[in-house]
């Protein structure tokens, strides 16, 4: 179970992605009541996720600095490619 955790935790981090999201939201896709998927406490346990307040807007979740050398450690983003452009059909 420890693995399926992990790698939902790792699935948290890419979800939140490089701009924070509101709290509500975070919590209402995230959170679980089952004691064996603790994605979320492991996150936050962990340091990988930090909330931030936005005066006028309310609490937002993003992935800390430490989230996101984790992330990149497990889940290293291959090199963007360059693709050739598609040509017309005729």
């Amino acid at each position: 179970m420890a693995d399926t955790v992990a790698s939902l935790v790792l699935d948290l981090l890419e979800w939140l992605g490089d701009e924070p999201r509101p709290y509500a939201e975070v919590l209402e896709t995230w959170r679980t009541s089952c004691p064996r998927l603790p994605v979320w406490e492991d996150a936050n346990d962990q340091g990988w996720i930090e909330r931030r307040h936005a005066p006028g807007r309310g609490q937002f979740v993003g992935v800390s600095p430490a989230g996101v050398a984790h992330l990149r450690a497990a889940r290293p983003r291959p090199l963007d490619v360059a693709r050739p452009a598609l040509s017309p059909t005729t």
